[in-house]
């Protein structure tokens, strides 16, 4: 397995990996310490309630999604972030398409590793 990305990531040439459940992503970088992933939602797309150990910091380049952390709920629009501390249990709705630039540390090697992620639902 690649322990680390390219340095440079040309999302026009990467073909969205389908995940199900109306979720989509990129890979824009990684090495041991840290990832960060383009993610398209749907409307109506899920991201059922979850947690890792990995701190995890969110951009809403797009849409609108409610998130709910550790039992709140709030909704993010377009430039808003989020900051999610390792284990809390989340999750995300997404009330109108849209897109999130998810960050990990340290790297998400279950993403890498190509094992499903079971929170977004059926791959088509």
């Amino acid at each position: 397995m690649k322990r680390f990305s390219d340095k440079y990531i040309t999302t026009k040439e990467i073909e969205w990996e389908e995940l199900g459940g109306g979720v989509s992503r990129k890979f824009l970088g990684y090495d041991n310490q840290i990832m960060m992933v383009k993610v398209k939602f749907e409307k109506g797309a899920l991201g059922a309630p979850h947690q890792h150990f990995h701190t995890q910091a969110t951009y809403c380049v797009s849409g609108k999604f409610e998130f709910e952390i550790a039992g709140e709920k709030k909704i993010v629009e377009a430039g808003d972030g989020v900051y999610i501390e390792p284990n809390l249990l989340h999750s995300a709705v997404c009330l109108e398409e849209g897109m999130l630039i998810d960050t990990f540390s340290p790297v998400r090697e279950d993403f890498l590793s190509g094992d499903g992620v079971s929170y977004f639902g059926e791959k088509k």
